[in-house]
């Protein structure tokens, strides 16, 4: 993408969110679909879909193909509906109502609409074929052992490196947390910063990545705290220790998710999405390499952050087994509709592992070794993952890398935290 703000809306899932306040929501969400039919003039099934505003060009396009080749099957027909402003709190109101979507995607769906009982359990559809989704972003959709979102594209992030500036100071690629801090403060001079990690030091995008680098997780498998080791504190001190060392660029002119400062040489390597591949690719050549997030210590391990929209079924659908049919038709059977999503509007990889393998733009070079990372070292924020904990760690991150707070200290108030929240929203289920 050229601009930066054209591809923020399928990588803003990536980022740090916050709730989902519902507050002034509830009329934006249903006013353009109230008292809408349900059938059509022949009696055919109408479902609505919804989807958030994308910025890359053609997307809304695509999808109302999609719909329409849908409808010329004759077993439904379906208006989609483009949503600007806040997506993830429209449709959190607009689930509440009798009004909302049939199908609607989601980053999520969210505990809260799980436990409520706001969406449809969607496991049958992937009967067959649930191995070939990645398996890290299925997981944030899976609760209670069934399925209530299916992955459309999954969207990661990932360091990218000038191989020209590492080779001219003397500095391999880094496969530790170590090194990277030592490449960094290596590759600082007047006019290049080592790394940047956004314009705030890294507080806003690394959210869990570090820890998962240090072989932990945000939450187990078995719903506890995932981060209550000592480990935790190490690797947090070392974004610190890159924040000290002024080894970071701070106050670039866009963001971390733009690659403008990478690709002006403003810093050496920088922490980006896959999004920025084909800009950093048209602008760079082959003077750029790409690497997960390294590991930091003995059980450590390279981190990569994935997530993914998917796409649900409310549940207060009037038609909730013709809006499965076509979500399992779109999401699951199509999938030359599927690749062309992924790749024809933006850079993406395709929710499905065996297309993601074949796709000649993922085969080769940078775009073949993200798609490996994504496979082998992914991991997305788990569904017990809730706003509040977010808000907690994050808040603690931001004092530790910027202020050098004491991160043994902070993470166990925000363990203790967590805790309680696990508890909380476990007790509901």
């Amino acid at each position: 993408m050229s601009n930066s703000h054209k591809s923020v809306s399928r990588r803003r899932l990536l980022g740090v969110g916050g709730s989902l306040a519902l507050t002034g929501a509830l009329a934006a969400a249903c006013g353009s679909n109230t008292g809408r039919d349900s059938e059509d003039a022949d009696g055919k099934p109408v479902i609505e879909q919804w989807y958030h505003q994308y910025g890359e060009d053609g997307t809304e396009q695509a999808v109302k193909r999609y719909a329409a080749a849908y409808g010329k099957t004759g077993k439904a027909k379906v208006e989609v509906q483009w949503r600007p402003g806040n997506y993830d709190q429209q449709t959190a109101a607009a689930l509440l109502t009798t009004s909302g979507p049939d199908v609607f995607e989601a980053n999520g769906p969210t505990l809260d609409q799980i436990q409520g009982g706001q969406v449809v359990d969607l496991t049958d559809l992937l009967d067959g074929v649930k191995d070939d989704f990645n398996q890290a972003v299925l997981a944030p959709k899976t609760y209670d052992g069934k399925i209530w979102g299916i992955p459309q594209v999954v969207d990661m992030q990932l360091l990218y490196y000038r191989k020209s500036l590492l080779k001219d100071a003397g500095v391999e690629p880094p496969r530790t947390l170590d090194e990277l801090v030592d490449a960094a403060k290596a590759l600082t001079d007047k006019k290049t910063k080592g790394l940047f990690l956004g314009n705030d030091g890294g507080a806003g995008v690394l959210g869990g990545t570090p820890l998962q680098a240090a072989g932990l997780q945000l939450v187990t498998d078995g719903g506890e705290v995932g981060f209550d080791d000592p480990a935790a504190a190490r690797a947090l001190e070392k974004i610190h220790r890159l924040y000290a060392d002024k080894s970071l660029l701070l106050g670039a002119p866009s963001d971390w998710s733009d690659p403008s400062a990478f690709i002006q040489g403003l810093t050496a390597m920088q922490w980006s999405g896959l999004w920025a591949l084909p800009q950093v690719k048209k602008a760079l050549g082959d003077d750029f390499g790409v690497l997960p997030f390294p590991k930091d210590g003995s059980a450590g391990k390279p981190s990569v952050p994935v997530g993914a929209y998917g796409a649900a079924v409310s549940s207060k659908a009037k038609h909730k087994a013709e809006a499965k049919a076509f979500v399992k038709w779109l999401w699951v059977d199509k999938t030359e509709y599927q690749e062309d999503f992924a790749l024809s509007y933006g850079f993406h990889i395709p929710a499905r592992i065996s297309l993601a393998k074949k796709a000649a733009k993922l085969r080769d070079g940078a775009a073949g070794d993200a798609v490996r990372y994504a496979t082998d070292h992914g991991y997305a924020e788990p569904l017990l993952w809730t706003p509040a904990s977010k808000t907690a760690y994050q808040d603690a991150l931001n004092r530790i890398i910027k202020d050098g707070a004491n991160a043994d200290q902070e993470l166990r108030s925000v363990v203790r935290k967590v805790a309680a929240e696990l508890r909380r929203v476990q007790k509901k289920s």
